[in-house]
């Protein structure tokens, strides 16, 4: 097939063009790069991966969020400048606004030069041939591309979800003749939840032949998953066995692996005292073998240049520090936090309510041992005033905990499967005792 035929296929002839007519004007900025160079373990993939789900955002003339478009094009030259070549999204993410300002910002490079990750997430409404064909289509439209180098059946539970998302539907055959085509260089997955269903998918490798798998995978979940999720470690030694790369999402866990409890941060600086807390969940996440990259959401440009600071240099961890994460990962456990990654599927809530925003609020104080714990503690009501006052100065009075009324449409989907109605309920609970003085 000649690339009029599949750009008439595809339907983004006219779309793709435009997108890099437009993409030629905004110039690339001068950058260079810092020293030390970006290791690879598979098929010439920065060790390091981009995930697109956090870019910035700021106001248009109207109010509305947006990205920032131009900070997106800053940190993408600096990526490339150093080697970081994997840039990973998805339809839903940012509102939808994702792919296109990483298409935007990436074509203003040789294509060859990056490989685009993005996924299929025909999850609702309900996944028709129709819409799941058009969606894959958008995305080629939106990178002004005719091939898409790894592509993801987006968050795939068990044999059901797939079955009712791409096989019942005959999804999964367009896509295995799109990757015969080569306008899908690499066929995968993402997946969330028990060994049960990740064995199921396994076997539906046997008849598809999954090129890769993107798991979640950190020094927590590694042998500490919780919810619904099964252990890592469990589906790293799976996909090792069959020769399947694994792609690492949450490699920070949401975040609280850069922002760890105070007296287990202090265990890890005392370790390395230069090197940032996120430095030590990148470098487990990099010590195996059959990684092919770590996705990092990396959301300001500081982020990124210690992400670089890490990989650059990269050194694996030696099995000393492998049994230090180990105990950390283990005292984790003793801290009342909501194991959310700030993914925000679970947005937007129909009556308002801000559920990532409560939950990292209420994990970062936990963090810090900035909260009040009993009235026997030393210093009980300075912390008790201070965590109200914080609570309402970060969340407007509409978008707090009190205002959940179980109505239950966040449960399926949360990809931590977390019980959400019932963590609000409970950071209710504390805040209510707290505000009665009844703790």
């Amino acid at each position: 097939m000649d690339r009029r035929e599949f750009l008439k296929t595809a339907g983004a002839a006219s779309a793709a063009l435009g997108l890099a007519a437009c993409a030629s004007d905004n110039k690339k900025k001068s950058v260079e790069a810092t020293s030390g160079e970006m290791p690879t373990h598979v098929d010439g993939v920065s060790l390091l991966g981009y995930g697109c789900m956090r870019w910035p955002m700021t106001r248009d003339a109207d109010g509305r969020q947006v990205i920032d478009q131009e900070k997106v094009d800053e940190m993408i030259d600096l990526a490339l400048a150093n080697g970081v070549n994997y840039f990973d999204s998805a339809p839903v993410y940012l509102q939808g606004q994702s792919e296109a300002a990483t298409g935007k910002s990436l074509q203003r490079y040789p294509r060859d030069s990056y490989f685009i990750a993005t996924k299929l997430s025909n999850i609702r409404p309900v996944p028709t041939y129709e819409l799941s064909v058009q969606m894959y289509q958008n995305s080629l439209k939106y990178y002004g591309t005719d091939h898409i180098d790894y592509y993801l059946l987006h968050s795939v539970a068990n044999k059901a979800a797939f079955d009712s998302r791409f096989g019942n539907n005959g999804v999964i055959e367009y896509l295995l003749e799109e990757r015969r085509l080569g306008h899908i260089r690499k066929l995968g997955f993402s997946f969330h939840g028990h060994e049960e269903g990740f064995m199921e998918m396994m076997e539906l490798h046997e008849k598809y032949h999954f090129d890769f798998c993107q798991i979640q995978m950190n020094y927590i979940d590694w042998d500490h998953a919780s919810g619904r999720n099964c252990n890592a470690s469990f589906q790293y030694e799976e996909l090792t066995k069959r020769g399947i790369p694994v792609v690492i999402m949450e490699p920070l866990r949401g975040g609280a692996l850069a922002d760890l409890p105070a007296p287990l941060a202090a265990t890890l600086k005392e370790v390395e005292p230069y090197k940032s807390l996120a430095s030590w969940a990148f470098r487990f996440c990099g010590s195996f073998p059959n990684v092919m990259t770590a996705l990092s959401g990396m959301t300001y440009i500081d982020h990124l240049r210690d992400n670089l600071d890490t990989f650059l240099d990269f050194k694996p961890l030696t099995d000393k520090e492998f049994a230090l994460l180990e105990n950390i990962a283990v005292s984790m456990e003793q801290y009342p936090v909501v194991g959310c990654t700030d993914c925000k599927y679970c947005m937007p809530c129909p009556y308002g309510i801000d559920i990532p925003g409560v939950f990292q609020f209420y994990n970062r104080r936990i963090s810090a041992g900035t909260y009040a714990q009993s009235k026997e503690q030393k210093d009980y009501e300075r912390q008790r005033r201070r965590f109200l006052a914080a609570y309402d100065k970060t969340l407007e009075s509409v978008r707090q905990a009190d205002h959940c009324i179980a109505c239950g449409e966040c449960l399926d989907k949360c990809p931590q499967h977390l019980q959400i109605p019932t963590e609000l309920r409970r950071i209710d609970q504390y805040i209510e005792k707290l505000k009665q003085d009844t703790l």
